[in-house]
């Protein structure tokens, strides 16, 4: 079976996609092991569920010694001549790269609908056959239970795992980048070459970032071995460093006041008018490159050290909203309030329109309509698509929506009547019957399609807003692909013009993320610091307290008195985390001879959990850490468990939690690595 994978269009010149044969996902998990700790408080990580269940649990806590202070490092990052975003999106995709020896020129790849089109030509029974996946990234974000084993399901109702359907879509765009940057520099040598960058958004949890990892893996963009090569990076983030480059000519300002008004837009630089000049001519050579600011924008330029702004994300699945302070105007930012948001992205609208026509035509027959005709589904897809960009708030004149022949032939088969009659019997009285052989639906109606999902938008971003932590934020940029929506642009202004807010959007908006993430490529160190979005710790034993513990933790065990399920935190909700800085544990094999420990790590929204028992306590991950045999033999690993201390070192000041750890008696490096997706 070949399946062709939809390659979501930004603007500009389509690409052919091809289809791509179905892969194979390689089993991946891990094994049930043993742990010990030896924290301040002399803890140890307790097997999963309560120690009392696991009798078999060994415990070999290391003598109480004085934990390492965190300490604040600089990442080290590995040399590479190009660095290549992929910008994966919800209803949009592309990616972009620039060279080392010329940051500056930002070089874009965008994408058509080729797959789209592609499947909609095909015949319907020829259709059955394909595999058509569409704004499946959401899936990734709504999974409460995300495994590399989740699966998807395409229009036809046909299912495969996620990992297989992203990997795919990875994998083709590696093989296209690679193939335009041999065309662009022949001598550029093939190993080590790349840095590659991955867009995400900045509310989704570590697991469904984790996941995008394994599918880049599965595709081939790097291997495990040279994870550093790849970056994760948040799509508000992104934005945000893109939009210190903007001069205010890439500005719309959806104030009142013009563009170059107030403190922010008073000067413009001298070399202002050969700047621009440079740029088109620049475009004008070479049509999908982009040139940046060597240093900061003129909008950066007037800004001061402390100054904060929101970057508000509007994508197709989901808003994704940051607040940044500059800690120098020229150099890096700060985050001020944990990422926030929810899925309100462009997508709302689609779905306001498929329970539209399931209330004229009923959701049972629009739900075997997507099953069995499939292809003609997408094909009316594309039709609103094409309306859903010409909505605005101040259009005047009905909108008309084609329906492919099958639906109206579909529907006659189905109910015995034509569509013209299901119309007229609806209780929806909007949208009419057109001569044409279109629904025929009022601009105020199409206008209506886009409330809920432009509420929400609007509701995340004011309930942002009254947070302590943001107060006097005055600037506001609204980016991503949905902000390209007049609908959406009048709506936010208009609520959040009366607060005083200056809300601007680039002219590019729909490239916005892409651009900024070659950017944060280059240097992944301008955001310095950021907010833990939970609470992160372990599951541990201590030593029990009468009347500080319950009585029903208590675990007696070779004469000594335990306190079980004891919540080790390790960094807190809110708390603000460097870049670099680093959160150090100790533990010890539980018994002799182990080869490997798996700490759980659990989380929770709270900040003062003591408990993982406790309300609202999730087990989120594993630390997993293997164990090379001590010097002296093969049988070295057997000393005394007391003898054997490794010293793990988190990161979560990053946009993934990092680890790395230290075989003290060896002075040895242990891999490690926390698993978010195994269940």
């Amino acid at each position: 079976m070949w399946t062709p994978w939809e390659s979501e269009g930004s603007p500009g010149s389509p690409e052919a996609t091809g289809p791509t044969k179905m892969l194979a996902v390689p089993e991946m998990g891990l094994q049930g092991l043993y742990s010990g700790s030896s924290p301040e408080r002399s803890p140890v990580p307790s097997p999963p569920g309560s120690p009392r269940t696991q009798e078999s649990c060994g415990i070999a806590p290391l003598t109480p010694s004085q934990s390492p202070k965190p300490e604040a490092r600089a990442p080290q990052q590995a040399p590479f001549s190009v660095v290549v975003a992929i910008d994966f999106g919800t209803t949009s995709s592309g990616y972009a790269f620039s060279f080392a020896s010329d940051p500056e020129a930002i070089h874009m790849m965008s994408f058509g609908y080729t797959a789209r089109d592609y499947y909609h030509d095909l015949d319907p029974e020829e259709a059955r056959d394909w595999l058509y996946f569409e704004k499946f990234k959401m899936k990734i974000h709504s999974a409460t239970d995300l495994t590399l084993k989740t699966q998807l399901e395409a229009v036809n109702g046909k299912k495969m795992p996620a990992l297989e359907v992203f990997a795919h879509a990875l994998r083709f765009f590696k093989e296209h980048a690679l193939q335009e940057l041999r065309d662009q520099c022949p001598s550029l040598p093939e190993k080590d070459t790349v840095r590659w960058v991955l867009t995400v958004p900045a509310i989704w949890k570590q697991p469904a970032k984790q996941f995008m990892r394994e599918a880049a893996y599965l595709a081939g963009l790097v291997s495990r071995e040279d994870a550093e090569q790849l970056l994760i990076a948040l799509e508000p983030e992104a934005a945000s460093v893109y939009c210190r480059k903007l001069r205010l000519h890439q500005l719309v300002d959806l104030s009142s006041r013009a563009p170059g008004s107030g403190r922010l837009g008073e000067r413009r630089s001298i070399d202002s008018s050969f700047r621009q000049a440079r740029e088109q001519l620049r475009r004008s050579r070479h049509s999908r490159t982009f040139l940046v600011e060597s240093g900061v924008g003129e909008l950066w330029a007037e800004m001061q050290a402390g100054d904060r702004y929101v970057v508000a994300d509007c994508g197709g699945g989901t808003v994704d909203l940051t607040v940044h302070q500059l800690e120098q105007p020229h150099g890096t930012l700060k985050e001020l309030y944990k990422a926030s948001g929810g899925p309100c992205g462009a997508v709302g609208v689609d779905l306001a329109f498929e329970q539209l026509l399931g209330r004229i035509f009923g959701e049972d027959f629009i739900a075997t309509f997507k099953r069995q005709r499939p292809a003609a589904w997408v094909d009316l897809t594309i039709a609103f698509e094409a309306r859903k960009r010409t909505a605005g708030p101040h259009r005047a004149g009905a909108l008309n929506i084609s329906l492919p022949f099958s639906f109206i032939d579909f529907y006659r088969k189905q109910r015995g009547h034509n569509v013209e009659t299901a119309l007229r019997r609806s209780s929806v009285n909007f949208v009419k019957w057109s001569s044409q052989g279109m629904l025929r639906m009022s601009c105020e109606a199409m206008n209506d399609l886009f409330q809920p999902t432009v509420s929400g938008i609007i509701q995340h971003i004011e309930a942002l807003l009254e947070r302590p932590e943001v107060q006097g934020v005055k600037l506001l940029f609204l980016v991503g692909g949905f902000a390209e929506s007049a609908v959406l642009q009048h709506a936010v202004q208009a609520a959040l013009g009366a607060r005083g807010l200056r809300v601007v959007v680039p002219h590019d908006v729909g490239l916005t993320i892409l651009k900024g993430a070659v950017l944060f490529g280059q240097a992944p160190g301008v955001v310095r610091v950021r907010r833990s979005p939970l609470t992160y710790g372990v599951g541990v034993l201590n030593r029990f307290v009468a009347g500080r513990h319950p009585p029903d933790k208590l675990l007696v065990r070779d004469g000594r008195r335990w306190c079980t399920d004891v919540f080790e935190r390790f960094v807190a909700a809110e708390q603000s985390v460097a870049l670099g800085e680093e959160v150090l544990r100790s533990y010890c094999p539980a018994r002799p001879g182990q080869r490997r420990v798996l700490i759980n790590l659990y989380c929770c929204a709270a900040e003062d959990a003591r408990f993982i028992t406790d309300p609202g306590v999730r087990k989120c991950g594993a630390l997993s850490l293997e164990l090379e045999p001590a010097e002296g033999g093969p049988h070295a690993a057997d000393a005394p468990p007391s003898r054997r201390e490794i010293r793990t070192a988190m990161q979560f000041g990053d946009t993934e939690i990092k680890v790395t750890a230290v075989d003290v008696s060896t002075n040895r490096s242990v891999r490690a690595a926390i698993d978010f997706l195994s269940n």
